[in-house]
């Protein structure tokens, strides 16, 4: 790799190469044969860059370039869709509603928090909407919890441990072989 020292012909060699249209690499391939220099692509970007070759910090290529006046503008091709893309619907880019969680077979006694008593389960009905009353689910709750066994799995998820212990196993054997 060269120093970073570029004589002004090699900088006005790259200017030139640049409005050619010439890619980076080639532009370095050619400033290197015609010095006996090791410059490589990156470092051609870079000067490029300080020359203010460059549009907005990114590194123009050279199609987008304004041609000088008298030289033939160099336009680069279209870009075409590819078929077949399998993108995603327009729907599957909208936010997702809300799902209000509940228990199916449930039918909750509705209890307000004075009607509570320490046995019942505390599972929250309403109280979405501003002045909306709440009540409780008020069945028995499990043992360790402080709700009912279909809200404490409603409420633990998928995979979560749902606070009960498993007690010890009896096995019978049914047949000798």
């Amino acid at each position: 790799m060269e120093p970073g020292q570029w004589s002004s012909e090699q900088s006005d060699a790259l200017c030139e190469y640049f409005f050619k249209g010439m890619s980076y690499a080639e532009i370095g391939r050619q400033i290197n044969a015609r010095f006996g220099t090791a410059y490589t692509r990156n470092a051609v970007v870079g000067r490029a860059k300080r020359l203010g070759l460059a549009i907005s910090g990114r590194v123009a290529s050279p199609s987008i370039v304004p041609s000088l006046p008298g030289e033939p503008r160099l336009l680069a091709k279209p870009r075409v869709a590819i078929p077949g893309l399998n993108l995603p619907p327009p729907s599957a880019l909208q936010p997702a509603k809300p799902v209000k969680l509940r228990c199916v077979g449930v039918q909750p006694r509705l209890l307000t928090l004075l009607e509570l008593e320490h046995w019942d389960c505390r599972y929250p009905y309403g109280g979405e909407k501003d002045g909306e009353k709440v009540a409780f689910c008020g069945h028995p709750r499990q043992s360790g919890s402080s709700y009912c066994a279909p809200h404490a799995h409603l409420t633990a998820g998928p995979g979560a441990a749902s606070g009960r212990t498993a007690g010890a196993v009896v096995l019978r054997l049914v047949s000798a072989g």
